[in-house]
């Protein structure tokens, strides 16, 4: 039998944040963690939280730990999310930006928070969604997180908006969600619980020409009722009875 050492590289993989009750979890007693930290086979990157020595860790290996070993629903989702699966064809400058999701109730550890992780991290709590729904595994370099699938994560894109550009950005990722599956969309149309992101999403999968728009059921959709103001001064749809940019009228 190898020895509880000789078992690390298994027990937390490259890039990626092993939390010290996970470890105790493992085997790994809080005096043999600080027999390794000692030796450098660990470092200590906050409170309860270690890397192995050496290792370069980035938001994904924090994002790991919180779903494996805290069973958190926290995920990449919106654009970041959009960027993993290959879908958000933009250019960032300047430093990186993550966005994450969680539901209302779930923080991030102060760890997550103090840490750089060479990026900027926003984090939102919102019940826009169900925990689960929508999410899949991306695989990454000797590890899987979960993130917002496609339509999942342009929903949160449409929530975030706030001004013209975001939206007018919306409707462009729009455009490369050709290939989703209606059954898939009808679920979180279903679940979503703003009004604003259902009639977006419906009206910029109709501007976009998607087939599988055709194969939705609008009546199991609550849209609400009442005219939905987006952006100031511009173009009025009434069949979703939202004011949109006139870039799209």
């Amino acid at each position: 039998m190898r020895s509880k050492l000789n078992r690390l590289p298994d027990v937390i993989p490259r890039g990626t944040v092993a939390l010290s009750q996970w470890l105790i979890c493992k085997g790994y007693s809080h005096d043999l963690q600080k027999r390794y930290r000692g030796s450098h086979w660990l470092t200590s990157i906050g409170n309860g939280a270690m890397i192995r020595s050496g290792d370069k860790v980035g938001y994904e290996g924090a994002v790991y730990a919180l779903q494996e070993q805290l069973a958190a629903s926290i995920h990449p989702g919106g654009r970041t999310a959009l960027s993993l699966h290959g879908k958000a064809h933009y250019l960032e400058l300047g430093r990186p930006r993550v966005c994450l999701f969680g539901q209302p109730g779930e923080r991030l550890p102060t760890w997550f928070m103090r840490h750089g992780w060479g990026a900027d991290v926003e984090y939102h709590r919102t019940n826009l969604l169900p925990a689960g729904a929508g999410v899949g595994t991306v695989e990454l370099s000797g590890f899987s997180i979960k993130a917002s699938k496609p339509t999942r994560a342009l929903m949160e894109c449409l929530y975030l908006a706030t001004d013209e550009s975001s939206y007018v950005e919306c409707g462009q990722l729009m455009e490369g969600l050709n290939n989703v599956r209606p059954a898939q969309v009808q679920e979180l149309l279903e679940a979503c619980t703003s009004v604003k992101v259902k009639r977006m999403f419906l009206y910029l999968a109709e501007l976009a020409g998607h087939q599988w728009t055709n194969h939705l059921n609008h009546n199991r959709v609550d849209l609400g009722s009442g005219k939905r103001s987006l952006v100031k001064g511009g173009a009025y749809v009434a069949r979703y009875d939202i004011i949109v940019p006139r870039a799209w009228a």
